[in-house]
């Protein structure tokens, strides 16, 4: 019997941040959009989105500056 590979627990954290970070930015987008949406309307979704875009996107690029410096560090 070989014995079992080393598990990489490192790999197993980076895809589960990876998930994480998806259902936040799905969450936000689709769970505030519909929300907007059922409340007041599509001309208040389309307004509603020109701040859940940006707000997705900075979130997006924070996840990458932490990732990026987290690289440089050399974890």
């Amino acid at each position: 019997m070989s014995p079992r590979p080393p598990t990489d627990y490192r790999r197993m954290r980076r895809g589960e941040d990876r998930r994480q970070l998806a259902l936040v930015v799905g969450g936000l987008l689709l769970v505030g959009g519909g929300v907007i949406y059922l409340l007041y309307g599509s001309w208040a979704l389309a307004t509603g989105l020109l701040c859940l875009i940006p707000g997705a996107g900075l979130i997006l690029f924070l996840w990458g500056l932490l990732s990026l410096i987290e690289r440089w560090v050399g974890e």
